[in-house]
């Protein structure tokens, strides 16, 4: 099915992230995840770097957000390690000093977890290129926050929108913006012919309980296999 040329900047986004398998998309055969969610949907951004038209273009959708909402940081800060280089690319366009966050706090040398020259009372952008439950991104506010930068604003890539994760930043006094959303990817992979319809109510289902799809699946698999003679 062809694609229009008028898509908006969340579908153009999707299609990007699709085109070079950065997401991927398998009912059949879903994915875990390290918190132990079994998913249909599989991100790894970091595939972008490999695509310097597509990310240069993502990245603009980036700088143009900010304008947009009135962001103006003065650090950039990239998760580790997918947040990283699109933290790079964002701050090399904006002229930005750019920091990084550790999963964890050094055990040797300084033992610092915010990498690279972050003054105190700086206003912090964290860039992630996913938001699932909001572990990483929101360790990574607090590192930044303990280590005297405001850091009140974080951009991702991907929002799955799962429940409560939307709480937890609201909590923290963060507001969260992101290019996508989980909504949007699967529209899109339909669109593409990269699911079926049947598959698509599947995988937005997921969305609904993603604790609970693995097992319900897990369930129909079985079902599917048995036969009564």
């Amino acid at each position: 099915m062809a694609i229009k040329n008028y898509l908006s900047t969340q579908q153009r986004v999707a299609k990007i992230l699709l085109d070079i398998k950065a997401v991927t998309i398998s009912p059949k055969k879903p994915y875990i995840f390290t918190s132990g969610i079994v998913s249909p949907i599989y991100t790894d951004n970091r595939l972008l770097m490999g695509h310097p038209l597509k990310r240069k273009e993502i990245i603009l959708y980036i700088a143009y957000l900010l304008k947009e909402k009135g962001i103006d940081p003065e650090v950039i800060a990239g998760t580790s390690t997918a947040g990283i280089a699109p933290a790079a690319f964002l701050s090399e366009l904006l002229v930005l000093p750019m920091v990084y966050v550790r999963g964890e706090k050094k055990a040797h040398g300084k033992g610092k977890q915010v990498e690279g020259i972050m003054e105190k009372g700086s206003e912090v952008l964290l860039v992630e290129d996913l938001i699932s439950t909001g572990k990483s991104s929101l360790a990574a506010i607090d590192a930044i926050r303990s280590e005297g930068g405001k850091c009140n604003t974080c951009v991702a890539f991907i929002d799955y929108g799962l429940k409560d994760t939307a709480k937890k930043y609201k909590d923290l006094k963060v507001d969260l913006f992101t290019l996508t959303t989980f909504e949007v990817l699967v529209e899109m992979a339909e669109k593409l012919n990269l699911i079926a319809h049947k598959e698509k109510a599947v995988v937005l289902e997921w969305n609904k309980d993603p604790w609970g799809w693995g097992k319900k699946a897990h369930v129909a698999k079985e079902k599917e296999q048995s036969t009564d003679y």
